[in-house]
């Protein structure tokens, strides 16, 4: 997948950090934390493009991706505040509460930069998450948080790949939901790996959605016709 970003280049005392956003918002995708059950819902073009910003996180220890969900349309269904979404790797060591100095200084419009992702490799890291997920000893979870309206995920490449490929299917399969034509959102998948509490207790869920976006007669399931027949004329 191709991918046009704006990348930023802040820099907090002797630290440079290199950030970067989607060029265009993903105005039909939104994010509402988990708490301790979230939600991400979009169309078709949004799941697809954050599946692909993902696969892009995986295999970009040294970026952050800071993909600001609360700039697009609030959607009709769900409840609780929208928040934005941030994915850095385990190593690079940001931690959420330096989020808002670095987000503040993400306002000079920053540099444009296209970047391609191999869907290929990100299925294959994906598989080698799956492969040893219901081992003792895996520790490669996605670390989560909320703070500054903002929802982080800390990761490494194999589960950031299974992250993108959770959305990659939702964005597939959703436009072929029952009461997708009606833009009724629909559950197709959720984020694998994220870091239970201690105690138990209610497992902490981020469920992807899909919905299509207004106005619902122009959508079509895939293998639909282009247009519908005309009915016949009533007999005089």
């Amino acid at each position: 997948m191709r991918l046009r970003l704006r990348e930023f280049r802040p820099r907090i005392g002797p630290c440079e950090h290199r950030v970067v956003q989607p060029w265009q918002p993903l105005r039909h995708t939104s994010l509402r934390a988990p708490a301790a059950i979230g939600t991400l819902m979009g169309d078709h073009d949004g799941l697809n493009r954050l599946a692909g910003l993902i696969s892009f996180a995986a295999h970009a220890r040294h970026t952050i991706v800071h993909v600001p969900l609360r700039e697009g349309l609030p959607p009709d269904e769900g409840q609780g505040p929208l928040v934005d979404l941030v994915l850095a790797h385990h190593s690079l060591g940001l931690r959420a509460s330096q989020w808002p100095e670095l987000r503040r200084r993400l306002r000079q419009g920053g540099s444009p930069l296209t970047v391609r992702t191999d869907e290929a490799r990100t299925a294959r890291d994906a598989a080698a998450w799956r492969a040893r997920e219901q081992r003792a000893d895996c520790r490669d979870e996605l670390r989560h948080t909320t703070h500054a309206n903002t929802f982080f995920l800390f990761g490494s490449r194999d589960v950031f790949a299974e992250a993108a490929m959770s959305l990659a299917y939702a964005a597939g399969q959703g436009p072929r939901e029952k009461n997708a034509p009606k833009g009724h959102a629909s559950v197709v998948s959720g984020l694998r790996g994220l870091r239970q509490p201690p105690g138990g207790g209610h497992p902490v869920e981020v469920l992807v959605c899909f919905t299509a976006y207004p106005p619902y007669a122009h959508f079509r399931r895939p293998g639909a016709p282009a247009s519908r027949r005309r009915r016949p004329a009533a007999a005089p």
